[in-house]
């Protein structure tokens, strides 16, 4: 079992820059919640690096062209799944951009998982 985090932004370094950008410019239009919530404008949030590597489940980070392209899915983006015999939405694009600091995110995800076994 897996835990799948797609961003609602694509990957490359073209994409890169014009979401810093986006991010600098008009950081209330940018449309990646889950982004908002664990990155600063150019890296990863300590608590949120804290809480991945503490978590003893697996967890697999991808831009939705990536996670596309591999999984053959497609949802509303940002979109936090968890993956085992099926894959299931564990926090919607709605849920997420409903968070306003990382620790409610955090918590949410702790609750949905408080009684899944990791692998």
């Amino acid at each position: 079992m897996k835990l799948i985090f797609v961003y609602n932004a694509d990957s490359g370094p073209i994409s890169g820059l014009f979401d810093i950008g986006h991010k600098i410019i008009s950081p209330d239009t940018y449309t990646c919640g889950l982004c908002k919530l664990t990155f600063d404008t150019f890296t990863e949030k300590q608590a949120w690096r804290a809480f991945r590597e503490s978590s003893p489940f697996e967890m697999e980070f991808l831009h939705r062209d990536e996670f596309e392209n591999k999984y053959g899915l497609t949802y509303d983006y940002p979109v936090i799944l968890l993956r085992h015999a099926e894959t299931e939405v564990l926090l919607s694009n709605k849920q997420i951009d409903q968070f306003a600091q990382l620790d409610d995110l955090i918590e949410a995800i702790k609750e949905r998982l408080k009684n899944q076994e990791p692998n």
